[in-house]
């Protein structure tokens, strides 16, 4: 599977090619070990501004693995496990999250 974000059409037209896109800007198919490796090669020459993550079968403890290009969140490794983080701040130090955001947190204010 490859997921696309802001990524050119020339490049979305030329994965179609090996993959099946079932929604605007994700992949999906069976394709052998060296052509996965060449079509992440040609998204990387291809992919500009944009993101990209290609998630593959392994055979490790999670099944699968995966590569990230210009991905927000962080690539932790976990006792040998794979995970990606949410950042806890942005790039100016700021929280990424505001406090009292959700509909419960609203509820429970209101409560008093």
């Amino acid at each position: 599977m490859l997921v696309l974000t802001a990524c050119p059409q020339g490049l979305r037209g030329s994965l179609t090619r090996w993959l099946l896109e079932i929604s605007p800007g994700v992949f999906v198919g069976h394709v052998s070990a060296r052509v996965r490796d060449a079509l992440w090669a040609q998204t990387m020459d291809m992919i500009k501004d944009g993101k990209a993550i290609m998630v593959y079968p392994a055979k490790n403890e999670q099944g699968f693995e995966f590569k990230t290009h210009r991905h927000d969140w962080d690539l932790v490794d976990v006792d040998g496990i794979r995970l990606l983080q949410r950042p806890s701040q942005d790039s100016a130090g700021k929280p990424t999250m505001r406090h009292g955001w959700s509909k419960a947190s609203h509820y429970r204010r209101r409560r008093g």
